[in-house]
């Protein structure tokens, strides 16, 4: 599967400046492939204003976010390859997201590549009795679960 973290950037940039406020994104700058401006590093990382105002040219692509823009009047390519993207909010009040590591999702093995080639095979198989026996246990399994929450984990 791809990443969300690209999707996710993109979308929540489009909201900001649809509500009016200026994006700022995070960077790790010690990630490999992250060109910034070095001297505004603090503790390895970069705050930048990715406003349509204080930059030309914003691809918020799927491999990386880059952008021209100037930093003490010298005029610079910014690229921030996205494992390096750490944050996305809004400068006048914080809303936006942090994201966090995300899984990686093993390569799928040759005969199971194979088996999805070809049509009307399933690596499931059910019948009507097996699908009523599961049903009760799936719903067990969802009525007892709490409601869904969020944490961060630093």
């Amino acid at each position: 599967m791809l990443s969300s973290r690209p999707y996710l950037a993109r979308g929540l940039y489009e909201w900001l400046l649809d509500n009016d406020h200026t994006p700022y994104i995070v960077v790790d700058a010690e990630q490999p492939g992250v060109s910034v401006p070095r001297q505004f590093v603090q503790n390895g990382q970069i705050v930048l204003n990715v406003g349509p105002a204080a930059v030309r040219d914003l691809r918020i692509e799927n491999d990386a976010v880059s952008f021209h823009a100037r930093f003490g009047g010298q005029p610079m390519q910014v690229v921030v390859p996205m494992p390096a993207l750490v944050a996305i909010y809004a400068r006048e009040n914080g809303v936006g997201m942090v994201f966090g590591h995300e899984p990686t999702m093993p390569a799928p093995q040759p005969d199971e590549e194979a088996a999805s080639e070809r049509p009307g095979l399933s690596s499931v198989e059910s019948d009507k009795e097996g699908d009523a026996a599961a049903k009760p246990e799936r719903d067990k399994a969802t009525s007892s679960k709490k409601r869904p929450s969020l944490r961060v984990i630093k």
